[in-house]
């Protein structure tokens, strides 16, 4: 534990994490729930740092079978998902509470949005450096480095953190 910081609190059976336990990663994403043979084995949630969770059941450390809630309270259903998509673009807060009236848009479903520091990507677990290609969670914590889909994901679909000039630009 001291060489990954994590902390685990809980049951060992021949020096192997075992039985009911909590596990708190770096990143203060923190699973509670069954253990076996060091691993999350049995019924377990994770619970992030940003309020979402996802309770599953594990085999060996692997998820088999689970489910993501947001934070927001909204759950991710793979098969029914009509959140944001093609068809409805509203998002969540919009479906629960109505939309804004004419004229008042709404860019995030964090309503104010978050301000995004300058040469930033917003990309919904933190803020992206593209000189850097490192992400950092919401408090300016290391949370990983972009590979190069995701940076390029990241830079074609992500809110920017400066405006730009977008359509028509008239002749001087």
């Amino acid at each position: 534990m001291e060489y990954t910081g994590s902390q685990y609190i809980g049951e060992y059976v021949d020096g192997r994490m075992e039985g009911e336990a909590e596990y708190l990663l770096p990143t203060e994403t923190k699973y509670v729930g069954e253990m076996k043979d060091g691993m999350f084995h049995g019924q377990g949630t994770l619970y992030f740092p940003n309020g979402s969770r996802y309770d599953a059941i594990w085999e060996k450390g692997l998820a088999v079978k689970g489910t993501y809630t947001f934070s927001d309270g909204l759950q991710y259903d793979p098969e029914h998902w009509h959140y944001c998509d093609g068809y409805d673009r509203r998002f969540y807060t919009e479906i629960c509470y109505g939309l804004k009236p004419a004229g008042i848009s709404q860019v995030t479903n964090m309503d104010p949005p978050r301000k995004i520091p300058e040469g930033c990507y917003d990309c919904g677990d933190g803020f992206y450096d593209p000189v850097t290609r490192i992400i950092k969670d919401y408090r300016n914590r290391f949370l990983r480095n972009a590979d190069d889909d995701e940076h390029e994901w990241i830079i074609k679909t992500c809110r920017k953190g400066w405006d730009e000039i977008v359509g028509h630009r008239p002749k001087l």
